[in-house]
Formats: C-alpha cells, sequence, structure tokens
C-alpha cells in the first residue's frame, strides 16, 4: 500500500495556511478535497536553511529557551487537532537548534487542546560550536525519525536532518526498509528532494510558466508524493489546488541545489544518472529506476559564524552623464573614507535608466555601495557620514533610495564533514526514552561518476541568434559559498545540440561573473539536463550578502536570457 506523503513549508516564512490546506485537502476555495487516491498519510514541512540556523542562534543568544521556528508552533494550533481527527502523522526539522524545546511546547499545547498527541523528537545534530563558530550541526538521516515514529509518535520534531529525511524516515518506517535497501532508500531521497521546496515542484519559480494558463501559478498547491513499497514514487498534489505538476516542474526542483550523479547523504547516496522521469496522467510524474549506493562514512556540518559587518547605500543618478555622475561619487566617497577604509569596498552600477524616459524612475540608474569589515564602526558612522555630507556637494540631483543605517551584522557559512561515528544521532521516543541510532555498517567514498556516452551532435544547419531560455529551462541556487545552476531541455532533438553546445567554456563565456572560478559540468542524459557547480560565486554563503544575488536563485534566468546561435529546427 502506498504511503502518501505531503509537505506543508519549504522555509521558514513559507505560507501560514499550508498546513491547513494539508491537512485537510482543501484548496483556496475552502472545500475539503482529498483528491482521487484520498487524504495524506504523513505531513512534513522543512523550516531550515543556511542562513536559518545563523538566525536561529542570534535569537537563542538572547534567550536560551527559543532556537525553534515559532512559526510552526502557531500553525499547530489548529494543525494538532486537523492531524488527529484524520490520522495523520507530521514530521517537521521545525526543532531547529532546541528540539527539545519545541517538543516541550508541542506538549504543553496539545494538553491545552486536551489532545493525546504523542510527541517524540530526534536529537544529536548539534555539535560543539569552536573556532568562533556560533553554530555546528550535522545534517543527519532519516533512521531516528523512523525509530519515533515505529514507537507511536504522532508527531515528530528534528534539528539539522538533511531535507530528504523529512521522506526517508517515514518511509523506513512504513515499510520496513533495512538500512541497506539502499534503491528502496534511493528512491526516497529522490522524492524527498523533489518535496522539500514545497510548491517549487509544483509549478512555483517555472521556467515555462508563460507556456500554461497564469491562473494556474497564482497561488500554487503543495505536492505530495506516493511512496511505494520497491523504492518508486508518484509526485502530484491536491486536485483542486492551483499550480501544476509535470516532467518540467519535478525535473526543475530534482536539479535545485544537487551536483553530481551521486547524490550523497547519512542514509544513502542516491545516483541521480538513473533517475526516470514518466508522466502519468494530469498533474501526475512517476519516479523509477533510482538506484542507491552506501552511504559515505562521514557527515555533512554545517558551521555559521559571524563574519563581521557590513552597510550599503544605493545612489540615485538621473537623467545625463551616468557614468560621469558615477566616476564623480566614487572619487568624493574615496576620498571621504581615506583615514579608516572598510577592509571591502564594492561599487555596482545598474543601468536601469533609458534614454528620453518619460518618467523620473525609469530615466534613473543605481549606483549600490556595499562595505564590509570586522569592525562595525568602520560600517557605521564613517560611511553614513560620507554619503549624507555630499548631499550638497555631488552630481546633480544626488539623492539616495533610503538614508545609511549603522550597519549590521553578518553571517558566514561553511560546511565540514566528521566521521558519522562521531555523531550521536538520538531518538526520543514519546515516553522519553532515548535510542541511539547506529551507523551505518558499510559506507562507500564519495568519487566522482565517469561522465556517460553522448548521443550524436544535430547535423549542420541554419541558426538564429536567440536565448538559451527559448528551449531550456534552468534553476538555480546556493549550497555555502557555491552555486548550482541546473539546465533542462525536453526533446532529444534539443538534448543533442544542448549536450555539446552548453559546455564549461561557453558558460563562461555567457556568465563572465564566472571567469577565474571552477566550474564543473555534470552530464543527465536520462533527464537531460546539465547540471554545473561555480565554486565560490557567493563567497562566503548567503548570510554574508557578497553578491547582489546572494542565494544564486536567478542565475539560471540569467544564463536563459543570454543569446547563441540556436537551430532554427528547434526554435
Amino acid at each position: 500500500m502506498a504511503l502518501r506523503v505531503g509537505n506543508a513549508s519549504g522555509f521558514y516564512g513559507d505560507r501560514f495556511d499550508a498546513v491547513r490546506e494539508m491537512l485537510t485537502g482543501a484548496g483556496p476555495g475552502g472545500g475539503p478535497d482529498s483528491g482521487p487516491d484520498g487524504p495524506i498519510d504523513v505531513l512534513t514541512g522543512d523550516y531550515l536553511a543556511e542562513l536559518t540556523m545563523l538566525i536561529l542562534g542570534r535569537d537563542q543568544l538572547k534567550d536560551p529557551s527559543s532556537g525553534y521556528a515559532k512559526t510552526f508552533l502557531r500553525q499547530m494550533e489548529e494543525g494538532l487537532g486537523l492531524a488527529h481527527e484524520r490520522g495523520i502523522r507530521i514530521v517537521t526539522n521545525a526543532g531547529g537548534l532546541n528540539p527539545a524545546g519545541l517538543a516541550d511546547a508541542l506538549r504543553a499545547l496539545a494538553a491545552k487542546l486536551g489532545l493525546p498527541t504523542r510527541i517524540a523528537y530526534v536529537e544529536g545534530d548539534r555539535l560543539p560550536a569552536t573556532g568562533g563558530a556560533l553554530t555546528a550541526n550535522a545534517y543527519l538521516g532519516g533512521a531516528g525519525i523512523a525509530a519515533c515514529l515505529s514507537a507511536g509518535a504522532d508527531v515528530v520534531v528534528t534539528g539539522r536532518v538533511t531535507d530528504a529525511a523529512l521522506v526517508t524516515g517515514p518511509a523506513q518506517w512504513h515499510f520496513g526498509w533495512g538500512p541497506e535497501e539502499y534503491d528502496r532508500l534511493a528512491g526516497a531521497v529522490v522524492a524527498g528532494h523533489v518535496l522539500e521546496c514545497g510548491t517549487q515542484a509544483t509549478g512555483g519559480n517555472y521556467a515555462f510558466f508563460r507556456e500554461h494558463d497564469p491562473e494556474l501559478f497564482r497561488r500554487p498547491g503543495f505536492p505530495v508524493a506516493e511512496l511505494h513499497e520497491d523504492g518508486s514514487a508518484v509526485i502530484t498534489k491536491h486536485s483542486g489546488t492551483g499550480g501544476l505538476v509535470d516532467v518540467g516542474t519535478v525535473t526543475a526542483q530534482l536539479l535545485y541545489e544537487t551536483a553530481g550523479a551521486r547524490y550523497a547523504g547519512p542514509d544513502v547516496t542516491a545516483r541521480l544518472d538513473t533517475v526516470r522521469l514518466d508522466p502519468e496522467g494530469p498533474d501526475r510524474v512517476r519516479i523509477s529506476g533510482v538506484r542507491g549506493e552506501a552511504p559515505p562514512p562521514t557527515l555533512k556540518v554545517g558551521l555559521s559564524r559571524l563574519g563581521g559587518y557590513r552597510n550599503e547605500v544605493v545612489f540615485v543618478l538621473t537623467g545625463l552623464d551616468i557614468e560621469e555622475k558615477a566616476d564623480l561619487l566614487r572619487a568624493q566617497v574615496t576620498d571621504a573614507l581615506e583615514k579608516s577604509p572598510p577592509a571591502e569596498v564594492r561599487w555596482e552600477l545598474v543601468r536601469t535608466d533609458r534614454p528620453d524616459a518619460a518618467t523620473e524612475e525609469t530615466a534613473s540608474a543605481l549606483l549600490r555601495l556595499v562595505v564590509r569589515d570586522p569592525a562595525p564602526e568602520a560600517v557605521g558612522r564613517s560611511l553614513t557620514g560620507a554619503a549624507i555630507e555630499l548631499a550638497l556637494a555631488s552630481y546633480p540631483g544626488f539623492h539616495v533610495t533610503a538614508p545609511p543605517g549603522k550597519g549590521a551584522p553578518y553571517g558566514v557559512f561553511e560546511s565540514v564533514y566528521v566521521p558519522a561515528a562521531d555523531v550521536p544521532h538520538t531518538a526520543v521516543l514519546p515516553d522519553g526514552t532515548r535510542v541511539p541510532v547506529p551507523v551505518p555498517a558499510h559506507t562507500r567514498a564519495l568519487e566522482a561518476v565517469p561522465g556517460p556516452d553522448l548521443p550524436e551532435p544535430l547535423p549542420p544547419g541554419p541558426t538564429r541568434r536567440a536565448a538559451l531560455g527559448r528551449i531550456a529551462g534552468a534553476r538555480s541556487g546556493d549550497k555555502g559559498g557555491d552555486a548550482n545552476i541546473g539546465v533542462w531541455v525536453r526533446t532529444e532533438e534539443e538534448w543533442r545540440w544542448l549536450v555539446h553546445t552548453l559546455t564549461v567554456d561557453r558558460l563562461r563565456a555567457l556568465l563572465p561573473e564566472t571567469a577565474g572560478l571552477t566550474v564543473t559540468r555534470h552530464v543527465l542524459p536520462h533527464l537531460r539536463a546539465l547540471n554545473f557547480t561555480v565554486a565560490g560565486i557567493l563567497g562566503e554563503g548567503v548570510a554574508s550578502q557578497a553578491r547582489f544575488d546572494p542565494q544564486a536563485k536567478a542565475l539560471g534566468e540569467w544564463l536563459r536570457s543570454r543569446h547563441l546561435d540556436i537551430p532554427e529546427a528547434l526554435l
């Protein structure tokens, strides 16, 4: 019998009403509609990202009893009762840095509501933070979640687990899979990765949204995975909800924040080069053929620390002589900061202006100044004074989008790896019993997969200069200081062209910001996809805000907008 797992959150701050919608199967019209295959069995919620751990760490410095996603607790004021009425289990990583604290708060809430809800939690991911780190958390697998569910838990709260563990844990519990049933576990990992970002699997942030009725995308429903005992799955959503599930939306999410053919995790290493996606009716895509291997002997640990202080001013340059105005301002600010220059000063002129513009705003360009330094005073009063004192002594039309502030701290994220045996993965059952989760008996060191055979290139023919996005979709994201760009096409002819055209050198030419950085190309023929990793483009990670697009969310869309010679037959 299939296990139906739904998702109601892709990040801390996602749609608040999604929990109710997924528990009731209700669309925006409010009527219950669980779809043709019945209600869900498990509801998951992903609240943690690299930036979130830093935010929770700073919260806990002020209040040691905090450190978890308070939004989830508010959602459970209604959600606990709805889940109890329907027999739906809830699994979430909303525990953040304090899963025990959130479990206690949930028990108090259940008692207040008069519900016999059994609460369990998973801990052990939080490691001693040394070397200036604010938080240090290992990415755990799903075995602890499975142990809690097997002990009768209705709600399982975790700290830092892999996003896919929210699905692999329930699957291990439901089907009784052993720790070395790698193909089955790998199938659940792939399904979990598709679910983890919520509506990104159901049409959110989708490259080809223009090809469909725009009403579909106004309020996408959240995804559901129907998991089967053999490890295959079907991705779908509640009928009557918005959005779209097709091979394209699932491919896009599958490529998000992944890299090579081997997708390593604490439960299993999934082979993304074996994944097959097939349509199975409206809003239904089957995932099959996934192969798995033993997990690596180490666990990833995310470290976050305060990296220093930053400040930003955006100057508005209007009308004529934009470049000359920018040059004057840069020289003036440089002179003003000469006595105590910040460690890092970055200027970016954004030419949003148009000639002979009909409005002042469209006649204006933006000159962005970002400064960073280990000391707060270097980015505070000195920058504020340098910017404001020029108000009557600089370029004509001087003004800024907002008064400069005092500066703010920024964070740094990095990854290290520790032996799995050094992490005390523990399931704390509803009765308080503590169950150690054993480390895998067999592991396999991670290594690159040899490149696959490539199809024959398209025969020569007439071409036309056009945007890559005319035929290719893309999705991009961040992993620490690195970014990935997944690019896919939908026909074999397009694939034969793309795989021979979009090389690392071509990508560098299309995206000059990647110059001097290590770019690696991974080929995934079954998905008709290429996945590029760009090392170091995000500096010290999203929390450091070192780049205009600090999470690389739009890097793929920039690539799609770039022009190259495309065969006319494909256009």
